[in-house]
Formats: C-alpha cells, structure tokens, sequence
C-alpha cells in the first residue's frame, strides 16, 4: 500500500504556517496519547474513578471528590472565619493548627458523601495545593496527600492554587476553552493571566502593591466594620451614595496593564480621618460605595485595556473578590456573553477547583515525586508579555 503524501508538509519550501500548524496538530495528538495512556495507568485497578482534591493554602480547609468524567461527587469546606475574626485577620499558626483539627473528619464526611468505601480501590489520583500560600497551611494539605498516596498506591499531582481559580470557571462552564484572559483577584492576589491553553500561561499585569481583597480588608477595618471585610464592604454599598466621595481610580488612565490600591486605601483613611476629627458622624455605607466604585473601576478599566492589547474578547473572572455583587454587575454588563463567571461558592477557596486542575495537570505532564514540597511564593508563571506580544507582532 502506498501512501499518499501530504503536500506542503515534507517539502523544504513548504510554508511557515503550514508546517507550524502540522506540528501543533502532531504535538495535540501527541499529548492526547499521552493523557489516554496514563489514563489507563490509573484505571489499572477496580474502577479508581475518582479524584481526591486538598486545599489548605489559607485558613479554609477543602476536600472534595470528583470523577474523571467530571462529575462532582462532594465538596466541603471547613471555614475558620469565627477562629480568626478576633484577630482582624488570619494568624498563620492558628490557621495550620485548625487545618490538622479538621482535615481528616472532613476527608470521612467527603468519603461517605460521594458513596467511597473502599477508597485505596477507588481514589485514583490525589491533587493537592502546594503553593502559593502560608507554609504551615501548605504542609498539612501536602503531607496529608502524601500520606494518603503511597496508602492507598495512587499518583498525586501538586498543583498551583492560582491554576486552580482558573479552572473553577472550567467547572462552572462547559464547554469553556482558551485562549481567554483571566482576572484572578483575591485577598492576596490581583492579576491578569493570558491562558493561551490549558497549561500555557502568562501574565499580563499584576498590582504593584496591596491586592484588591487586601484593600478591601484595610478599608473596612478602617471603617470600624466585622471581619472579613470584603463581603461587609460590598453588602454596605448596595445601601450608600457612589458619588458622595470622590476617591481617585488607582492607575485611571495609564498605559500599563498594572494595578495598585495603596493610595486609594490612604484615600479612604483620610477622608474618615478628617471627617471623624471635625467630630461628624462617617457615612459608613457612602464611603463604601463610593470606595467599591472606584475599585470596581480600576479592575474593569485595566482587563479592557489588557483585552485591548491582546486581542483576546473572553474574560474570566475567579478568586474571592469574585464574589463581589458590583464587579459581577459590572464585567457582565461590559463583555456580555464573553464574561464567565464561576458561582459565589467557587470564587472562594475550595478543593473542587483543586481537584480539575489536578487532573488536567496530571493528564498533560504526570503525578509529582513523593519528594515534592510546598512553596509559599510559588508563580503560576514567570512569562510576562513583551511590548510586541501586548501588540499582537
């Protein structure tokens, strides 16, 4: 038999694009392959149908349990929220120690929840948050999945805790692919991520100094208001005035994809400040509004500017912040159809985002040595766009 040769892709002076494209063909086939393959490996016992997600990065405990095919067959969350609001914030060896508390009566609760009873049979791969995040919350959930690992004789996979806020959207949104860019904004995170394909990431800007959820926080502890701040600052701005203050929009107007949210928390301190010294009552939910106005701003100008420069129209939105009720309003109302937003109970930490990315992580690369160890700083990239990337050249 003879086979019949393609033209264009063995000639020297095929074209450029051609041949590129064959080889992206090759390389997709190729990792295909690849994720059937180890796929199998799994699939070597009884039915090992499902995957065992860990988040413990800050001070909410996660587990969940989801099947190959996607389906999710528990999550839970232990939240530590009462243990800290004393202290205005998370204390790190508090946080760890609560994680120890309740990572196994979770793990039993998510077993029976799903219907696993014979977990070293049916668990076929552990995904586990190893970075960013606190060093002692990071340990517990990674030496809990290592543990339970080489139990039960299944792969583990570390996984990136930003890669995961990305992938809760691919929960929420069937069907959802790339190339989309990514806001992902937290209490410790603001920044815009190109997600050229699953696994190909690079960054586009990021704040240079306090992020979003974390000015949140400042602003409402400014205010007097409960911890955490963020969700009490967005429920007092549903009731307050936007336009009573006039606190500046961070970065309005420049031509940098970047963000920074000191000076407008340094805003809202003295605006509070003089009105408290001239012995006034603080319009506690106008300076809220008018303050979320400003925020929202910021981040919805900047990930235009960001679609702008890369030619890229489909927006995700993830982390905590997310969940804010004015900047849902207000990316849906800008990109319509092009905005993807995950549930309020996806924004925030969670093991079931944990858990997709994991597997898609393991598809495409493998598990990770029992060697592996969390990292704190841990990047989901270090590729920043150049100018001409930012400009399609």
């Amino acid at each position: 038999m003879r086979l019949r040769q393609v033209p264009g892709l063995r000639r020297k002076d095929a074209d450029p694009r051609v041949r590129a494209a064959a080889s992206e063909a090759v390389k997709e086939l190729f990792g295909l392959l690849l994720g059937v393959f180890r796929l199998r490996q799994i699939d070597s016992g009884l039915s090992r149908a499902a995957v065992l997600g860990i988040e413990t990065s800050c001070d909410d405990t996660g587990i969940a349990l989801m099947g190959f095919d996607g389906k999710v067959l528990a999550s839970l969350l232990s939240s530590q929220i009462k243990d800290h609001a004393a202290f205005g914030g998370v204390v790190p060896e508090l946080a760890s120690r609560k994680h120890q508390e309740a990572i196994l009566p979770l793990l039993r609760a998510a077993l029976s929840d799903a219907g696993i009873t014979e977990p070293a049979r049916e668990i076929g791969l552990v995904a586990v948050t190893t970075g960013p995040g606190l060093m002692g919350s990071l340990l517990v959930g990674v030496m809990t999945a290592k543990g339970l690992a080489q139990a039960w004789n299944c792969p583990m996979i570390g996984v990136n805790h930003i890669e995961g806020h990305i992938f809760a959207n691919r929960i929420a949104h069937e069907g959802l692919a790339p190339p989309f860019l990514c806001l992902v904004v937290s209490g410790g995170h603001t920044e815009i991520i190109l997600v050229r394909a699953w696994g190909d990431y690079s960054m586009v800007g990021r704040t240079r100094d306090d992020a979003a959820g974390e000015c949140y926080d400042k602003v409402a502890r400014i205010l007097g208001l409960p911890y955490p701040g963020g969700p009490e600052v967005d429920r007092l701005a549903s009731q307050g005035d936007p336009e009573a203050f006039d606190f500046p929009v961070p970065m309005n107007g420049t031509s940098g994809v970047e963000f920074s949210f000191s000076g407008l928390k340094t805003a809202v301190f003295w605006a509070v400040s003089r009105i408290r010294r001239e012995g006034m009552e603080v319009p506690v939910a106008d300076v809220c509004a008018s303050f979320q106005k400003a925020a929202v701003s910021s981040l919805l100008g900047k990930v235009c500017l960001a679609s702008g420069v890369t030619g890229v129209g489909k927006i995700c939105l993830s982390g905590g912040v997310s969940a804010n009720s004015a900047l849902r309003a207000a990316f849906r109302s800008r990109f319509g159809v092009n905005a993807f937003i995950p549930p309020a109970e996806l924004c925030t930490d969670n093991a079931l985002m944990i858990a997709a990315a994991g597997l898609n992580r393991f598809l495409r690369e493998g598990g990770s040595s029992l060697d592996i160890a969390p990292d704190p700083s841990a990047t989901l990239s270090d590729r920043i766009l150049s100018k001409n990337e930012r400009n399609g050249q």
